[in-house]
């Protein structure tokens, strides 16, 4: 398969995936996230900055 066409396609799996956590997240905590980063707390932004590196680290591992 061509390179440019694996890495797009392993860029949109990645990105659904992040998307995914980060809705499964902000479905499990007892707040909105959206409305927290919105109100700039640095702590939200921060999880959720864990959220995206975490799996992304997962998805890293799992295509490799």
């Amino acid at each position: 398969m061509n390179p440019i066409i694996s890495s797009i396609i392993y860029f949109a799996i990645g990105m659904f995936f992040c998307a995914i956590g980060y809705k499964v997240f902000d479905m499990i905590t007892p707040f909105d996230l959206n409305k927290e980063i919105d109100d700039h707390n640095v702590a939200a932004g921060l999880a959720v900055a864990g959220i995206f590196i975490g799996v992304a680290i997962v998805v890293s591992a799992a295509i490799i």
